[in-house]
């Protein structure tokens, strides 16, 4: 959702205006209020229009910002109806708000609704292994009646304090804009910039007493059609804003280049990341039988999984400063940051150089733009530079391996904080041989159709991770999620249990019974599935024109070797052919063969994703790939009882 949507005010209707409450000095014409107003072109493919869009942004000084606004949002169908839910994220110590008046209208223009901030829900954003936070929410939810509806926002933000300005969301997926207008007023000194991200807009620049002015205006922008397994961000139109003059919480700072910010932040870090003499005489102890520094840093690591969690605590400048590496030792817990900071201090204990990273954490997450220096992070990891390799720890991960970061960090650049400031850096690339799903099935089938079936998992990376938290939900939550995850028909037993988990590979062990497990059966003549899962268990569909990059989690590798047991007196009568296939970025490659003497048919199949983000050039060459694996998945194994 965009941050400025949803609303409504006190209305009095003109002759072909509406001048809307105290507070707004617009003058809307009526027709951004009525349906009939929509332009046809503005429907095709929208849940919801942006009728009428306009943002006053006046940057006083470092961290001080008056945002002023007023939208108009018609909601077009039930998929639209975020749209009447108005929310902003705020801090209590640095945001407030003067006023918020929201109304709704039906599809005549008329009013049928109003709100005040007073009706708003006011509550703490607390999260998964937050205890304390500033940060709050303001929450107002208007259960549409009918469609279209049109809901008006508008309010007063004061700001004391940030690091960026926010920016200009012009429109979501599935949603149009009929007219929106965005101005800026900034004082010269602070070094004001803008970056337009997936449109090209230019704005109109002038002067108004001794502020700086940039307007944006866009009108009649369609929609965007909505495609599977895309990065919003990376289709989105937005603008994002920067002043090179900063200041959070009172520390003031400078971002006018990726050096100066790295700066900052290392001010922030360097008196906080150095242990007691005791606990580093300690530390050293520890080590001190292990012969390489990397053979140390893994220990350490894992003392620190062993040790810590992740405990989020952010209040004032402890959202950007981390807890001192003594409180962490002491207390056991940390954010983040304050967990990155504690490795920092361990491995500074048995001298070994390392960096702090702060990331945008999020898998097919957003890189930073070399070019336009902006605080777009909202995690930090570790990096250890060796003589021969460079290692990238995730410090709040309590189960990861150690040097692989995954996903969440993966295929982006990260700003390393060093005492000469920030310098950008590559992540890892992503991998196919760190994500495995490596299985072994053993099939005994019966005369009646009947089947006993072993299964063996060995996983690592993502695979492995899923595993290891899967254990910690309820037990029939994890058997569906295995069933329906693995994509087993449904069994009249089922059993599993979680082997060992040794250097990075997670073993998973299941059972399965059933009474019938073939497909067909006519005359003498049995039809099965060759496997008892699929290796690939999804397809895409068939696209015109494919427009933005597809995207899978992670790569991978899925193999699984099937050895079937025949009834006593059944013989094969039909063995699926063997196949390989293949496209730009994976293959699949199934084989099989029959032991007459043991009358066993066994299997080996590989499915192979090199890359997880393939280009919008090549999905129509995927969809035909995905579509022949699962026509080669479903192939069938026929036996027959022998005459």
């Amino acid at each position: 959702m965009r941050k400025f949507l949803n609303g409504l005010l006190l209305t009095i209707v003109l002759s072909g205006v509406v001048v809307t409450g105290a507070h707004c000095q617009d003058v809307i014409p009526k027709e951004f209020f009525t349906a009939a107003g929509i332009p046809d072109s503005l429907k095709e493919d929208a849940n919801s229009i942006v009728r009428y869009s306009t943002d006053e942004v006046t940057i006083k000084g470092p961290g001080e910002a008056v945002i002023k606004h007023h939208s108009l949002v018609t909601i077009l169908n039930e998929k639209g109806d975020d749209e009447a839910i108005t929310r902003y994220r705020y801090n209590k110590k640095y945001d407030t708000y003067s006023f918020i008046n929201v109304r709704v209208y039906d599809a005549a223009g008329l009013q049928v609704k109003k709100y005040h901030k007073s009706d708003f829900y006011d509550y703490a954003l607390i999260g998964s292994g937050d205890i304390a936070n500033d940060e709050r929410f303001l929450v107002l939810k208007h259960t549409v009646a009918s469609y279209p509806t049109t809901i008006e926002v508008e309010y007063e933000e004061d700001v004391s304090s940030f690091i960026n300005i926010s920016g200009w969301d012009i429109q979501d997926i599935e949603q149009s804009v009929q007219n929106e207008t965005y101005k800026v007023l900034t004082k010269p000194v602070m070094g004001f910039r803008y970056k337009c991200n997936n449109i090209k807009l230019s704005p109109v620049k002038g002067t108004a007493d001794d502020y700086d002015t940039y307007t944006w205006q866009i009108k009649d922008l369609r929609a965007i059609k909505k495609e599977e397994n895309v990065r919003a961000w990376s289709v989105v139109p937005y603008v994002s804003f920067g002043t090179n003059a900063f200041n959070c919480d009172g520390y003031p700072g400078n971002i006018s280049t990726w050096q100066d910010y790295g700066k900052w932040v290392y001010n922030l870090n360097k008196d906080v990341c150095t242990l007691t003499p005791q606990r580093v005489a300690e530390i050293k102890k520890m080590t001190d039988t292990i012969k390489t520094d990397k053979e140390k840093a893994k220990f350490l690591y894992e003392y620190l999984q062993k040790n810590t969690r992740y405990v989020s605590v952010q209040l004032g400048i402890g959202g950007w400063k981390p807890f001192d590496a003594n409180f962490v030792d002491e207390k056991k817990y940390g954010d983040c940051k304050a967990l990155a900071n504690y490795m920092y201090a361990l491995l500074k204990a048995v001298n070994i150089p390392s960096y702090w990273a702060v990331v945008y954490g999020g898998t097919n997450g957003i890189s930073p733009d070399p070019a336009f220096p902006a605080n777009e992070f909202n995690h930090e990891i570790l990096c250890v530079p060796f003589k021969n390799d460079t290692t990238w720890l995730d410090c709040t991960s309590t189960y990861g391996q150690f040097g692989r970061p995954g996903p969440f960090t993966e295929n982006r650049m990260a700003l390393l904080i060093t005492e000469d400031g920030g310098k950008l850096v590559n992540t890892p690339k992503s991998k196919a041989e760190d994500n495995q799903f490596n299985s072994e099935v053993h099939l005994v089938l019966d005369a009646d159709g009947g089947a006993k079936a072993q299964v063996k998992i060995l996983s690592t990376g993502e695979y492995r991770e899923e595993y290891i938290y899967l254990a910690f939900k309820k037990q029939d939550e994890q058997k569906d999620d295995l069933l329906n995850d693995l994509g087993i028909k449904q069994p009249s037993v089922f059993n599993f249990q979680y082997g060992d988990d040794k250097n990075g590979v997670k073993e998973l062990d299941i059972s399965l019974e059933y009474d019938k497990l073939y497909d067909i059966a006519t005359g003498d003549k049995q039809f099965y599935h060759s496997n008892i899962f699929a290796l690939c268990n999804s397809t895409v569909p068939i696209l015109e024109k494919r427009k933005s990059n597809y995207c899978f989690d992670y790569p991978e590798i899925r193999t699984c070797v099937t050895t079937i047991d025949l009834p006593a007196g059944f013989e094969v009568e039909t063995l699926p052919a063997n196949q390989q296939l293949k496209f730009t970025y994976g293959n699949y490659e199934v084989k099989y063969s029959y032991d007459a003497a043991k009358n066993q048919v066994i299997s080996t199949a590989k499915f192979n994703l090199t890359n997880q983000v393939i280009p919008a050039a090549k999905y129509t060459e995927m969809q035909q790939y995905m579509d022949a694996v699962a026509k080669a998945q479903n192939k069938k194994l026929v036996i027959h009882r022998k005459a």
